[in-house]
């Protein structure tokens, strides 16, 4: 009597093959954002916002009035988690507020004197 042994592929999930094709923000990070930008709402300083779900980072823009260039970008990066740090607020013209590794923390830029904005 002969046997013979037959290797069969062990099925993987190819969600840990390949990485996802966009990011975007989980529930608990965008609950904290919209508690800032509802803050910010209720004091007249924002008006409207916008997310993009890009394929190297997420992103929530957050407006004076809907024509206009974004006041603020949220932005989450993970390329940049074991570096400075996934989260960033962003200015206008590009300068980085607040970086980190804690969305809670980065998003305490705005509680700095909230941000005259007027």
């Amino acid at each position: 009597m002969t046997s013979n042994i037959v290797n069969l592929p062990i099925p993987s999930s190819s969600a840990q093959q390949r990485p996802p094709s966009q990011v975007a923000f989980q529930r608990p990070e965008l609950s904290l954002i919209m508690n800032v930008y509802g803050h910010m709402v209720s004091n007249g300083d924002w008006k409207d916002y916008g997310m993009s779900f890009l394929k190297d980072r997420a992103v929530f823009a957050v407006y004076r009035k809907a024509s206009e260039y974004p006041l603020y970008r949220i932005e989450k990066t993970p390329a940049l988690r074991n570096k400075q740090g996934q989260y960033s607020v962003i200015a206008p013209g590009g300068l980085i507020l607040k970086r980190g590794h804690d969305l809670k923390a980065v998003l305490r830029v705005f509680n700095k004197q909230r941000l005259k904005l007027k």
